[in-house]
């Protein structure tokens, strides 16, 4: 039986990899897989994971014929993982020498629906330990506990999926995939729903995964159109909120955690490209008409500062529509298995839907640490 999957998503980080690939094998166990996704990489990636899965015990490689984008690589993953338990890890960061066994060890002794854990952000030479902001370590406790107060830093604004591990029963219950196509913030809605959704959660401060920050070729070094799928993702977390029987108490906090996003951006808009950079001020503008109005005047009035007018003045701006969902057709998907793993064979099957999505990559990282 396998007790942990681990899915990692590649895409174009052949100066990283290595350094992944040597620490899931400094992690492996008969008991565990490691899901290797390569979202059609163009660079030497391919070639490192080829070798991976004779190399590395437990590794299965899946291939897309097609970029998709994180939250679709890892769901690629999610659909193959035969595990008790599942976690995450990009492509380009890596981990501890022993650390999933600890993990997993503190999983099964709390016996909850997701553990979540601190970890290490990396710039360069640089190191700097991120705590979850949970008070209570160790202890079981309901998710939606953890959502509120709005004007606090929360559990729902410490997004990474990598930082933590989750019980299988939580993705038969739809609760682990990522919305289809995110290109950045895919976290977000994902890690609402989580804890709108789940039963219990804990937080430890076990520490083992070494966040790779300032990467060339991540999205939050590159001002593309990419960037601005945040407004999906966050436009995901309002809607979704606003159908959840404590509305009233939770939309506050999505509110502003979403004025929060969209001036982190704005604030940096001049690193985007110059198309792009009004596209994001009209994308901003639509976001904030969208927005439930009596909520957001609340949260602008809570925010106050030079923030608030910002945002006051950007919503008076000529809005662009929702963004488009998309492409929702399948991806095609070759799967190799490591010979030193818990079997060898190979296949291809077809993405289909949210139960076998494409793969996407690992150089595209999670949103920033933004809180209201």
């Amino acid at each position: 039986m396998v007790k942990l999957s681990v899915v990692v998503p590649f895409f174009n980080v052949q100066t990283y990899a290595p350094d992944t690939l040597t620490s899931l094998r400094a992690n492996a166990r008969e008991d565990f897989e490691f899901l290797l996704v390569d979202d059609c990489s163009s660079d030497g990636t391919p070639e490192i994971l080829e070798r991976a899965v004779r190399d590395v015990p437990g590794a299965v490689l899946l291939r897309h014929e097609r970029n998709e984008g994180l939250a679709t690589a890892r769901n690629t993953g999610l659909d193959a993982a035969r595990g008790e338990y599942v976690t995450f890890l990009d492509g380009d960061d890596w981990l501890a020498h022993g650390y999933y066994g600890r993990l997993v060890a503190a999983m099964d002794e709390l016996g909850c629906d997701f553990l979540r854990t601190d970890h290490v952000s990396v710039s360069g030479r640089n190191r700097a330990v991120r705590r979850v902001p949970v008070p209570r370590r160790g202890e079981v406790f309901d998710p939606r506990e953890a959502i509120l107060p709005a004007h606090r830093t929360t559990s729902v604004d410490y997004p990474y999926a990598w930082a933590g591990i989750y019980h299988r029963r939580l993705m038969e219950r739809g609760l682990l995939h990522f919305p289809h196509g995110l290109r950045t913030a895919e976290d977000r809605p994902w890690i609402w729903k989580l804890h709108r959704e789940a039963e219990s959660f804990a937080a430890i401060g076990e520490l083992g995964v070494f966040y790779r920050r300032g990467v060339s070729t991540s999205l939050t070094q590159i001002g593309d159109v990419r960037q601005l799928d945040f407004i999906r993702a966050f436009d995901q977390v309002i809607e979704e909120t606003a159908k959840d029987p404590a509305a009233d108490l939770l939309l506050p906090k999505a509110v502003r955690t979403y004025c929060a996003l969209i001036s982190h951006h704005i604030g940096g808009i001049g690193r985007f490209e110059p198309e792009v950079a009004d596209l994001l001020k009209a994308m901003s503008a639509g976001a904030l008409r969208r927005m439930p109005q009596g909520v957001l005047d609340e949260a602008l009035t809570a925010m106050g500062g030079d923030r608030a007018a910002m945002l006051r003045k950007l919503r008076k701006q000529r809005p662009a529509p929702p963004p488009a969902a998309p492409d929702p057709t399948p991806a095609s998907v070759s799967v190799s298995v490591s010979a030193s793993g818990p079997a060898s064979a190979s296949a291809s099957a077809s993405a289909s839907g949210q139960a076998s999505a494409p793969v996407s990559g690992a150089s595209v990282q999670g949103s920033p640490e933004v809180a209201a």
